[in-house]
């Protein structure tokens, strides 16, 4: 059950820093401002700068919705280790790629309807990742309910391989067992993730699972925004994370001994 922590993105305090942390990043909504596509994103100055030298001082990974392919198109030319579709695919800092194996005849099916659903409803969009397929609904708020029953109407012809999903505005259909934190969890097994504290800053419900692992493996989890959840701690928005990444470089430079 997530906690009903206050609304106030200004308590409590945050974490103090550390040099032993492995920083997980989520991405729309964390490290980008939500756009009513996801094509449409932008990326705020000074972001791969503070990204790059994020990954000097500790180890990093983005740990997103997105496809890993989309993340690099993104963020190019920085490739950073990222865990792709809420984990169904994964790429560690070796360059070794993961990827959930699913049925594509069966997919397709479920790909198909959805894609004809969202045509007869102007501003709909149907994102196909290729493992995972998503309905936004942020063009089109007032379709919520219908966009939320015609993807659990869906999946159940997908069977027990795939579950429902939902986060900002969105529904989803993915592969059962993929989440983000499993695929923190799958970090956290490897190099250079291994031994280091989990600290993952996100902002939506997808975004929970994360929150549980980083809490049971005494890490820090960090919400983005108001709302219940299981995170212990709180930033305002996209800008207060990247300030307070900046931050955080910064005393982890001071930290080194000089020469």
């Amino acid at each position: 059950m997530l906690e009903q922590n206050p609304a106030s993105v200004e308590a409590p305090p945050l974490p103090s820093f550390d040099t032993a942390w492995a920083v997980f990043l989520d991405v729309d909504g964390t490290l980008l401002d939500l756009a009513e596509r996801p094509e449409k994103v932008e990326l705020r100055p000074g972001l791969i700068r503070t990204l790059k030298a994020l990954r000097r001082v500790v180890p990093v990974a983005l740990i997103s919705g997105r496809r890993i392919a989309d993340l690099y198109r993104l963020f190019a030319p920085l490739r950073l280790p990222a865990a792709g579709q809420h984990g169904a695919e994964r790429c560690g800092a070796d360059g070794q790629a993961h990827r959930t194996v699913v049925a594509e005849a069966v997919l397709g099916g479920a790909r198909a309807h959805l894609l004809a659903w969202a045509h007869d409803h102007p501003g709909i969009l149907l994102e196909d990742k290729g493992l995972t397929l998503a309905l936004h609904y942020r063009g089109a708020p007032h379709l919520e309910a219908e966009a939320a029953r015609v993807t659990r109407e869906t999946l159940q012809w997908l069977g027990d391989g795939f579950m429902f999903g939902s986060g900002s505005m969105v529904y989803e259909i993915r592969p059962r067992g993929s989440d983000k934190g499993r695929a923190i969890t799958e970090f956290m097994h490897e190099p250079p993730f291994a031994g280091h504290v989990p600290v993952f800053v996100g902002d939506d419900i997808t975004d929970e699972d994360g929150f549980a692992v980083v809490n049971r493996l005494g890490g820090h989890s960090i919400k983005v925004g108001a709302g219940p959840t299981a995170a212990r701690w709180r930033l305002a928005d996209v800008m207060q994370v990247l300030a307070w990444l900046d931050r955080y470089v910064q005393w982890v430079a001071a930290q080194r001994p000089e020469g």
